[in-house]
């Protein structure tokens, strides 16, 4: 992989149907919502969602599911997507850990506790859908019936609802709890999931069994950022798919040409240089 991090080609963009896109993981209220908003008068398109084919006619959203929420919502039919493969060497999957903040510890333990099928047993156990670390020290595991993916699924987003809808949440990569606390003063947990492989996001895309939002992490070798790229070229009902694509080439052509696009040693393609 350390090639992949200092040698990642330039970033695969298409625009393709709105529709042929399979989110595998719910999409965040709290994050949508204001991103509706914001389309309806943004004028670029900033950071592309990150698909990965999943058919000749299919992507699953490896990163962007709100973004993706948001352009189905306002109904445009073409959206500007980064293909990447997990084949490639250039994908990996991670976890994201959630930081439970500013909320009562027992109540949200109480709270997890009512839900149905899942229970909460103090230590840290192998059969977990997902660990919780007290700020106090203490270590929950959580268990419910994991028969198939749909359970397992669904079972991981009733938990995280609960404190999504009530306490203050934060994703981190971070492990180090030494580290996480004095960061978030007002921490009183951190929820920590399982490992996934390639072929769990893949499956919860087609079974429509999705994942609560913010658990996957997609690092992307080569990641298009600040793309800003015009929506009225996507918004344009009077141009094909075929045309759209053919004028993206060509701007993306001379934005090489200008010397628009540079690639650092992070892994990331900057589009306005």
């Amino acid at each position: 992989m350390s090639s992949a991090r200092n040698d990642a080609p330039p970033p695969d963009l298409r625009i393709v149907l709105t529709e042929s896109l399979q989110p595998h993981e719910q999409h965040d209220s709290q994050r949508s919502d204001p991103l509706i908003e914001r389309l309806r008068q943004e004028q670029f398109v900033i950071n592309p969602p990150i698909v990965a084919q999943m058919d000749e006619h299919h992507y699953v959203i490896l990163d962007g599911a709100n973004r993706f929420y948001a352009f189905s919502h306002l109904n445009y039919a073409h959206i500007l997507v980064q293909v990447a493969s997990y084949d490639s060497g250039y994908v990996e999957l991670k976890t994201w850990r959630h930081i439970v903040c500013k909320w009562e510890t027992a109540e949200f333990l109480d709270q997890l506790g009512q839900l149905p099928l899942i229970s909460l047993v103090e230590g840290q156990q192998p059969d977990a859908i997902a660990h919780i670390w007290l700020r106090d020290g203490r270590v929950i595991t959580l268990r419910a019936p994991a028969n198939d993916l749909h359970e397992r699924n669904a079972a991981l987003r009733a938990i995280v609802s609960i404190y999504q809808q009530k306490a203050v949440l934060h994703r981190t990569a971070l492990t180090d709890l030494d580290a996480i606390w004095p960061l978030y003063p007002d921490a009183i947990a951190l929820v920590v999931f399982p490992d996934y492989q390639p072929a769990d996001i893949l499956a919860a895309a087609h079974q429509k069994a999705y994942l609560p939002p913010g658990i996957s992490r997609h690092i992307i070798h080569g990641r298009a950022l600040r793309v800003n790229y015009p929506l009225d070229w996507l918004r344009d009902a009077g141009v094909s798919l075929e045309d759209k694509n053919a004028q993206l080439f060509h701007w993306v052509q001379t934005k090489l040409s200008n010397r628009n696009v540079r690639y650092y040693a992070e892994a990331t393609y900057q589009f306005d240089e």
